[in-house]
């Protein structure tokens, strides 16, 4: 049997038509029937969603490496201009997930040619990463017990870095980060007499100014943790009335679990406090929530065990950038999720004009087998 494969067609067909995260069908039926030509000895589809996973079992008893890569596009209007750009307005595959499709997707190909000799690989397509939601879909569905692995693999790619080069950190990799909105809810008054109102101005003020120096309310030590105000809004532009209601809306990033969760308690302490002041109502939600990723170490020394020294760096600390991925090496006890160099001309990532290297993807398909082989010879 041939598995002849063009993961330079596949990734430009996947750029040409991105689907958002939650809607991602048409891109999981073209992995799967590119995955079903390779003949996997199992072929899972609408997993945590629409989620795709191939299984390839070796020929002796041992361990299950899961790789994983991504469904999903961004709601970004691509300003590029090459032939496969976009076809779908304001939507795009501005950070590269068309690639990293196009990597296991090569890994699976590889794998249909010679199977693991040991244990077994299973390669998973996951919907609503750019989101956060994908990952716990992912675990949550009955049917991925079955493919449960004993380490997880996960790579990156990154504008600004020498092609193809390897960055890993050991221990926090990505940050936690979590979406807030907090309103504050009073009374309107008219604009001639604001004190027979309750305005939320001064709490929204003060809110806004404890964010912007958070570290000096929580203790942080060492730890990369910190708050970005995205949005604040007051009243409407009504130049009788003095307004009832503020939002306030905040993205907590931390390079662990436990300080957000930390985070989130001062800021939800803080806003009430603030509120009963002022005789405010206070309410309190959150968004995209991701929880950080924690490379283990065992993953980690396979890496650079299977890989040439020159080819690695293993860097003291993560990204702030924020991925779903950590619930997946969570799940397994296991993993680790890499970050490779995609071209130090390269857009940034979330850029309108980004559009993913072709020449990585051979590179990060390599890896991958390298990577892949090291850990199963291990035991887990």
């Amino acid at each position: 049997m041939t598995h002849a494969f063009d993961a330079r067609a596949l990734r430009r067909e996947l750029h040409r038509h991105p689907e958002l995260s939650g809607s991602e069908a048409r891109t999981a039926a073209i992995i799967a029937a590119q995955l079903e030509a390779f003949a996997p000895d199992a072929l899972i589809t609408e997993l945590g969603g629409e989620g795709v996973a191939a299984v390839f079992e070796g020929a002796d008893a041992g361990p299950t490496v899961l790789v994983r890569c991504e469904l999903d596009a961004l709601p970004i209007h691509e300003h590029g201009a090459p032939a496969h750009r976009s076809e779908v307005d304001g939507c795009g595959h501005m950070c590269g997930h068309d690639g990293h499709m196009a990597i296991v997707t090569s890994v699976a190909a590889g794998l249909a040619r010679r199977r693991p000799l040991r244990g077994r690989v299973v390669l998973l397509y996951q919907p609503a990463e750019e989101t956060g939601a994908g990952a716990a879909a992912i675990v949550a569905d009955p049917e991925y017990a079955a493919l449960r692995p004993d380490v997880a693999l996960a790579l990156h790619n990154v504008p600004g870095e020498p092609l193809g080069h390897v960055f890993v950190s050991r221990g926090p990799a990505n940050c936690a980060s979590r979406g807030l909105t907090v309103d504050f809810v009073g009374r309107t008054a008219h604009a001639a007499h604001p004190e027979r109102g309750a305005r939320p101005t001064g709490a929204m003020c003060a809110l806004i100014e404890t964010l912007e120096s958070i570290g000096e309310h929580v203790a942080l030590g060492d730890e990369l943790a910190f708050a970005t105000v995205v949005g604040a809004s007051l009243g409407e532009h009504a130049f009788g009335t003095a307004p009832g209601a503020a939002r306030v809306s905040v993205t907590l990033r931390s390079e662990t679990n436990a300080t957000m969760a930390r985070l989130v308690a001062f800021v939800t302490a803080h806003a009430a406090d603030l509120a009963r002041r002022e005789a405010l109502e206070v309410t309190l939600a959150q968004h995209d929530i991701f929880g950080a990723v924690v490379n283990t170490d065992g993953a980690v020394d396979a890496l650079c065990e299977a890989l040439p020294a020159g080819d690695v760096t293993v860097t003291a600390q993560g990204v702030r950038w924020s991925e779903d991925f950590g619930v997946l090496i969570a799940d397994a006890g296991a993993g680790a999720l890499i970050r490779l160099g995609a071209g130090e001309d390269t857009p940034d990532l979330h850029a309108p004009d980004y559009d993913f290297p072709d020449a990585l993807t051979p590179i990060g398909a390599r890896i991958f087998e390298a990577w892949i082989a090291e850990l199963l010879k291990r035991q887990w």
